[in-house]
């Protein structure tokens, strides 16, 4: 130990790592080190409890990912944390099994990650870090928790502060005067349920986006169309109301193989890969879809539905109409290449989430590399220090290791690869081959027919078929955007 780590360990431990935000990536990471031996770990989160995307917490709703892709099964089969432990103890195992269903409800997953978090007292709740700075090998964080202001050190960070709700700029000013209080009803799905029966008083009401929020939000308003008497309306930039795709090859994407393959490519290419492969992971469940045309195709029966299903049209610009009390959206059908207008009285953003790097910081910005366009670059280890094995990131990879980023089925695998840097062996098996397919070019005459590469030094092989789910829209797998 130093001599800055032995006047700090006097103040007070130094921990081997502090973990910023606990979403499900970090939860994961809290369970998974809670049996390691020797190894000190702190997690601190500013929201009082675990909330999982509370405005989407429709009663229908679940994962896209199966029972598997929980905090720790695809790491540690055995963990006392795992989803069906959870079933047992809370005496819902027999009724899950009867209900022959892989996919939990989006509530039932947020009362087991509640459950999961009860017991990791390393897990701190109410606690915000309001700044990071390092000296000598140590980072040091203020912090203000329920007991006042204080400060903890850590060598290591992992930063999971998760992602934001995203605004695009051409919506910002009415959901700004909306805020305010100065304009009408427009906000982001992300305060959905908060604010549906304020939405079922107006005339009408749009929904902006293309994924499973946007279909989640359209379904339930829809039921309840005729009893409130509004116009619905559901607009998207994208061609149709795609699928999320999930076949089983394509399902193979979300594994090792085809991290490594994607972080190898050039900066250009996986930037082109992330604006192409959006079906991968920001569709809508097929089922879903077939239920809104099936409601449609019954109510029409009685006369057509007072509502538009509007694609191919991407918002430009939009006002708040005081004197109407509506909203003016100005769209542009971008494969007419034609413009027009739409008026209505409340505006309901299913945009998705974004990743905004945290305030906090500001202070260690020289501890983090970043690529060309100045954002994380991101090791294949999933750290983004300038010293290896210094600072980790969950979820905020996407443009390093592709669309698996918000995938709750690699999150086990993900806090495994971190594990394994922060404790120097490996803790839980790491897969390296998983896959059927190569997804990139044979590199030898013995790959060519089918030979697997050699894996890591420290690593296992498993070969088989992918285990892994694909992810849900915007912010990871079944987690609503």
């Amino acid at each position: 130990m130093s001599t800055t780590d032995n006047r700090k360990a006097a103040n007070g431990r130094i921990h081997d790592f502090a973990a910023i935000g606990v979403g499900p990536f970090n939860l994961g990471l809290a369970a998974l080190a809670a049996p390691v031996e020797g190894l000190d770990g702190i997690f601190l989160e500013q929201r009082d409890s675990f909330e999982w995307h509370p405005g989407m917490m429709l009663e229908p709703a679940h994962l896209q990912v199966p029972f598997m892709a929980d905090l720790v099964t695809l790491a540690d089969p055995t963990s006392p944390y795992s989803f069906l432990n959870f079933l047992k103890q809370t005496g819902r195992l027999y009724r899950f099994y009867i209900r022959e269903n892989f996919y939990p409800l989006r509530a039932e997953y947020n009362q087991y990650c509640q459950w999961v978090a009860g017991q990791l007292p390393a897990v701190r709740f109410g606690t915000a870090v309001l700044d990071v700075a390092y000296d000598d090998g140590v980072y040091r964080l203020s912090v203000s928790g329920p007991d006042g202001p204080e400060v903890l050190y850590a060598r290591r960070l992992v930063l999971g502060t998760g992602t934001t709700p995203y605004v695009p700029e051409a919506a910002a000013g009415i959901i700004a005067e909306a805020a305010a209080g100065s304009g009408g009803v427009a906000f982001h799905n992300a305060d959905y349920l908060a604010r549906k029966s304020e939405l079922q008083g107006k005339r009408s009401i749009t929904v902006l986006g293309s994924g499973q929020s946007a279909a989640e939000i359209y379904y339930d308003l829809l039921q309840e169309a005729d009893a409130h008497g509004y116009r619905l309306d559901w607009v998207t930039r994208s061609g149709r109301f795609f699928p999320l795709e999930y076949t089983k090859l394509t399902l193979e994407m979300t594994s090792p193989e085809y991290v490594d393959y994607f972080h190898g490519l050039p900066e250009h290419q996986r930037d082109h890969l992330n604006k192409t492969q959006k079906n991968l992971y920001k569709g809508i469940n097929s089922e879903l879809i077939d239920a809104i045309y099936d409601l449609l195709y019954t109510r029409s029966i009685s006369g057509m539905v007072d509502t538009r299903l509007l694609t191919h049209s991407s918002l430009a610009a939009s006002q708040w109409n005081p004197a109407a009390g509506n909203h003016t959206l100005h769209l542009r059908h971008d494969e007419q290449g034609s413009s027009y207008t739409l008026d209505t009285d409340a505006v309901v953003l299913a945009t998705g989430y974004s990743y905004r790097e945290p305030g906090f910081l500001a202070g260690v910005r020289d501890r983090i590399a970043r690529d060309g366009a100045g954002r994380f670059a991101v090791d294949r280890n999933y750290s983004t220090g300038v010293q290896p094995g210094e600072i980790f990131v969950q979820n905020a990879e996407l443009h390093t290791h592709g669309f698996v980023t918000p995938d709750l089925g690699m999150g086990a695998y993900r806090n495994s690869c971190i594990l394994r840097e922060i404790t120097g062996r490996e803790v839980y098996p790491v897969e390296e081959s998983i896959a059927f397919q190569q997804f990139g070019a044979p590199a030898d005459p013995a790959a060519r027919g089918g030979g697997r590469p050699p894996s890591r030094p420290g690593s296992t092989a498993v070969s088989g078929t992918a285990v892994y789910g694909t992810a849900a829209a915007g912010i990871g797998a079944g987690v609503p955007a």
